[in-house]
């Protein structure tokens, strides 16, 4: 009797995996948020990476980066203000030292990009193509270009272009384009990527924030201004994959304040194929296994097959 009750429970488990266009398939939706789960092997004695369906890397740049002064992080109500600056170990120590960690994974690997050039960009990515480890490229156009007086590529929707059509003629791998929240209309950012090359939109990045210390009567983190996540931009982040899902054929990728297999949910309903844990990993970085089995429960209840089968499904 067990033996038949354990192939009737295996027979009838939803699928949770994804596929991301034709060219990526992940084992399930749940992704890391750059910048929330270092390199992988720094939390690797607390959580089984492999249950990620891919592990994005904190942000890479060409040379190392010391990031801003502290301090730069700060905790507000139902969210998290950081100005870390990017600061990273640069490629050459990348290669080095966190290659044999992140290579050995069976979970994709996806490796997040952010230069001051589009030279930059192009630089690194020539040298990853080399990496057959390497699954894809998720590119942060919220960093500054420098040559362009100091825009961010993503604000500017003919910098965005030209770099989306550079960095497609550059790799033929995986190409994620991570768009800012920041700008007027992220639905037409989200169509121009599209249009010159990207394989799928990640959104949205963080949100413009401040906080100030009302006794010292200064701002909390050292820029002052810096980017705000967490549980507090879910519903920005919600309305905005909502908007591009209308506008764009490529596969989505949601990311801001998700905590739980509810959220995970609703993102998917609003038009994600798979979404990204940021600030929950600070908080709790267990919460990915929680969040599959809700998953699989939530199909299991709903008599669903696939997860894919609630894609952009919420009923207006």
């Amino acid at each position: 009797m067990d033996r038949y009750l354990t192939l009737e429970i295996l027979i009838s488990m939803p699928d949770i995996s994804v596929k991301l266009g034709t060219k990526l398939t992940l084992t399930n939706p749940i992704m890391t948020a750059s910048g929330t789960f270092g390199y992988g092997d720094e939390v690797s004695d607390l959580v089984d990476v492999n249950q990620f369906g891919a592990i994005v890397t904190k942000s890479l740049s060409l040379e190392p980066r010391v990031g801003n002064p502290a301090p730069r992080i700060a905790e507000t109500p139902s969210g998290m203000l950081n100005s870390i600056g990017l600061a990273n170990i640069g490629l050459e120590a990348f290669l080095a030292d966190k290659k044999p960690f992140l290579a050995a994974l069976s979970t994709k690997v996806v490796v997040n990009i952010a230069a001051r050039t589009e030279d930059e960009f192009i630089t690194v990515i020539e040298r990853l193509d080399a990496e057959d480890w390497i699954t894809a490229y998720e590119i942060n156009v919220s960093c500054p270009n420098v040559k362009e007086g100091g825009i961010a590529f993503g604000t500017n929707p003919v910098v965005l272009k030209k770099l989306c059509e550079a960095l497609r003629r550059t790799t033929k791998r995986f190409l994620i384009i991570k768009l800012s929240p920041n700008v007027t209309d992220i639905a037409k950012m989200a169509q121009i990527a599209e249009d010159s090359g990207a394989d799928a939109i990640s959104l949205i990045n963080t949100v413009y924030g401040a906080a100030i210390d009302i006794y010292s009567r200064k701002p909390k983190i050292n820029t002052v201004i810096g980017g705000l996540s967490g549980p507090a931009i879910k519903p920005i982040a919600c309305a905005n994959i909502i908007k591009v899902f209308s506008a764009v054929s490529v596969p989505i990728i949601g990311i801001g304040g998700i905590c739980n297999g509810e959220d995970v949910i609703e993102f998917i309903l609003a038009g994600a194929t798979a979404v990204q844990l940021g600030t929950v990993n600070f908080m709790n970085p267990h919460a990915v296994g929680g969040i599959i089995r809700y998953i699989e429960n939530y199909l299991q209840q709903q008599r669903l097959g696939a997860i894919s089968d609630i894609i952009g499904c919420f009923e207006r």
